[in-house]
């Protein structure tokens, strides 16, 4: 099965540290990152796809995170 998971944090290393640990879980980028402007908590946010290839058939009870 292939799985994916959309990442988002505001612009600071939180986001990059959130990425690294997915890739460094066997996750791997899918497309380019996003950068928008959070106009209701006046921040700059980013957001990066991610998807894993795994044995064994998708339930939408997964954790995507623990996968």
């Amino acid at each position: 099965m292939k799985l994916y998971r959309f990442l988002s944090a505001d612009d600071t290393s939180e986001f990059c540290h959130k990425v690294t640990a997915a890739l460094n879980k066997g996750w791997e980028l899918y497309g380019g990152p996003t950068y928008a402007f959070d106009a209701a908590n006046g921040v700059m946010r980013c957001g990066q796809a991610v998807v894993k290839e795994k044995d064994g058939s998708y339930s939408p009870d997964m954790k995507l995170g623990e996968q």
